[in-house]
């Protein structure tokens, strides 16, 4: 099943990358005398979040934060510049570590796919939001991922078994609930602590959660950016900057930094992340209502 996975990872970056270059030429196309090279700020950006993405902090929020405080991108383009730029970075993750856990074929597919699929509907639905229901979205999600930081961090987390299968039973509302959070991706909301807590929720091992996190995003992650892609709802710029500073970010930390003492860090996470979804809200409260 991993080769298989591996196989099908291969074959699907291939066609995002090519989505990709198609979709620069389309929108450079569109505006021919604005600057796409990234800037070394959007190079830093996906470099730092992607190599602390790699060793297991979550890319979507820091990037959100340091979007908005820095002014890099519009509320309104975040979440497909998120997507459509750290797609790659993911996919590569996915390349490196999931062969780690072995988790039962039959749960781990069957996760990844529906979380492919609430991405894909969840892309739908945020490519057409105005820019207040995006800041709307995104503030509720940003503090709702922020207090599930905060638990995971305080240990309040319900503590799995060994399991790292699922029965019919539990795989039904397993697959519902990862479908909820693949969709939440796609407005900037993190998968790892709510993946995390989830399988723990189910009975599973913790641990299962990082082939089926990995797992789900790599795949779920191009889908959803085709969308944006497609719709032209996204910075191009930015999202080049995430992908070309990420790639090289993700292969120092999983190949030669490994490892580091991060609950510090993570704590900083939670805290900027909180004051972002505040912000996020109150920007919301303030934007012209949609016709």
């Amino acid at each position: 099943m991993k080769s298989f996975l591996i196989a099908a990872l291969a074959l699907l970056a291939s066609a995002y990358v090519a989505l990709l270059v198609r979709g620069v030429r389309l929108a450079r196309r569109g505006s021919p005398g604005e600057r796409w090279q990234p800037s070394p700020q959007h190079l830093a950006v996906g470099f730092v979040t992607n190599f602390f993405d790699t060793l297991g902090i979550g890319n979507f929020a820091p990037t959100t934060a340091w979007f908005r405080y820095a002014k890099l991108v519009p509320d309104q383009l975040i979440p497909g510049t998120m997507n459509v730029g750290h797609t790659l970075p993911v996919m590569l993750m996915a390349f490196l570590f999931i062969g780690i856990v072995e988790v039962e074929s039959v749960t781990l597919v069957a996760m990844i796919l529906s979380a492919v699929v609430g991405a894909w509907l969840g892309a739908g639905v945020v490519a057409r939001l105005p820019k207040r229901g995006i800041q709307l979205g995104m503030g509720v999600g940003l503090l709702a991922a922020a207090l599930l930081m905060a638990a995971f961090q305080s240990g309040l987390k319900p503590e799995g078994t060994d399991a790292l299968a699922l029965e019919l039973p539990l795989l039904i509302p397993a697959c519902l609930a990862i479908a909820l959070l693949g969709a939440l991706m796609t407005i900037g909301v993190g998968l790892y602590a709510p993946c995390m807590i989830l399988v723990s929720l189910l009975g599973m091992n913790p641990v299962a959660a990082f082939p089926i996190m990995m797992g789900a995003c790599a795949f779920l992650m191009p889908v959803a950016s085709t969308r944006f892609a497609r719709s032209q709802k996204l910075h191009w710029r930015a999202a080049l900057g995430l992908t070309l500073g990420g790639i090289p970010a993700v292969l120092i930390a999983a190949l030669v930094v490994k490892s580091l003492p991060l609950d510090a860090l993570k704590w900083l996470v939670v805290v900027v992340v909180m004051i972002t979804a505040i912000q996020m809200l109150r920007a919301a409260r303030s934007s012209p209502a949609p016709a």
